[in-house]
């Protein structure tokens, strides 16, 4: 038998290794979610269980590529593709998914956000005809141009949750198993991987309030936030270990943007595709329907998440809604408040970016206050700002 190893033998070993008494400001990490980090995990109080998915293996999803039919399964459509056949196919435009003709022998799903955040107000035309199409999912939630607008994870779950409360007011219970849910997956890779664990805990507990039981349907596609015009190939490495995280955390769908900011191409489209490919078949990380169970990390932070989100959202309620508080700004506001304190991390270099501010080829050119609106939900990319 092992000897057991207590709290002090562990510490006393640090003190030793670290020269200080005084080890935990050394061990801590900051972050700007207010979340709490743990230097060392021995226990965690609370287990959830197995946090289930909707697709039984990851869908990796496409923009179309010619000839791609035998080999590709999944399509993200901007514009009328015809003749697809046993396709899963994601709408992306609004003119499209107006006036797609549905096949019965292809699955459809609108990735079209009937709630503007620029008007404050939901478009119940245009939902009401997506719910009348027969799509498999046919309500969008966004909140991937929150995520690259510089919202924190907090935000971005709490205002999904309250963009769903809206939707149920104005349609009905029912709508919870029409909805998508759109997240863009940011490199921080462990909390965006308890992102999507705990926005599946908040849906779930939402959904028992209303008094049904659902499951969230999640696409989740790259960020832009921290992507660069230049040193492309680290644009590759960073958008690698988002679909990871999201493949981990328990997403449906996962898709990722062209690595190439500016001059995309069709062969950087499809090497970009191909991301997913390799993580699917080469690490076989997309068939788990909750990868990261059981790790006292993840379990902490995502608990953590849960917690402060529907916080959040009772706030929310509290002042009249979301599209309430989108009309007073206070939604805009606060949104540009952390995305300036983020953007201010990149400039201190707490925020790492190789080639933008570590070992970086260009000075800065725009101002935080140039790049941001605290009256506008816009996205910004943490780069623009020496580009």
């Amino acid at each position: 038998m092992f000897p057991k190893i207590t709290t002090s033998d562990w510490e006393n070993l640090v003190k030793k290794q670290l020269k200080t008494e005084d080890i935990y400001p050394q061990l801590t990490k900051e972050n700007l979610e207010g979340i709490v980090v743990k230097p060392y995990y021995h226990n965690h109080q609370q287990y959830f269980p197995t946090l289930p998915k909707i697709e039984e293996s990851t869908q990796l999803v496409s923009n179309y590529l010619e000839d791609s039919e035998d080999e590709i399964y999944a399509y993200l459509l901007n514009n009328n593709v015809e003749n697809l056949t046993d396709k899963s196919i994601y709408i992306a435009n609004k003119d499209l998914a107006e006036h797609i003709k549905i096949e019965d022998d292809n699955n459809y799903y609108a990735l079209v956000d009937v709630l503007n955040e620029n008007t404050a107000s939901i478009d119940e035309v245009l939902a009401k005809e997506l719910l009348s199409k027969g799509l498999q999912k046919s309500i969008c939630v966004d909140i991937a141009f929150l995520q690259n607008a510089g919202a924190s994870i907090i935000q971005q779950l709490g205002y999904a949750m309250a963009k769903i409360k809206e939707l149920v007011e104005n349609f009905g219970i029912e709508v919870m198993d029409k909805i998508i849910i759109k997240t863009a997956i940011g490199g921080n890779y462990f909390f965006e991987i308890a992102k999507i664990r705990a926005f599946k805990i908040l849906f779930y507990q939402l959904s028992k309030e209303l008094g049904i039981a659902s499951i969230p349907y999640i696409f989740a596609e790259t960020s832009h936030r921290n992507k660069s015009v230049f040193d492309e190939e680290n644009n590759l490495i960073r958008s690698t270990l988002e679909l990871a995280a999201a493949m981990i955390g328990g997403a449906d769908v996962v898709y990722s943007h062209n690595y190439k900011i500016n001059n995309p191409s069709d062969l950087s489209g499809e090497i970009s595709f191909k991301q997913q490919i390799v993580l699917a078949y080469e690490s076989i990380i997309n068939v788990f329907e909750d990868a990261a169970n059981g790790s006292y990390f993840v379990e902490d932070i995502t608990q953590q998440m849960a917690e402060k989100s529907w916080q959040l959202l009772v706030e929310i309620e509290e002042e009249g809604g979301y599209i309430e508080l989108l009309k007073t700004g206070k939604i805009q506001n606060n949104i540009y408040q952390h995305a300036t304190k983020e953007q201010q991390w990149v400039v201190d270099g707490k925020i790492k970016l190789i080639g933008v501010n570590m070992f970086p080829k260009l000075e800065t050119t725009k101002s935080i206050d140039q790049l941001y609106n605290s009256n506008e939900i816009k996205e910004v990319r943490w780069s623009e700002m020496y580009e």
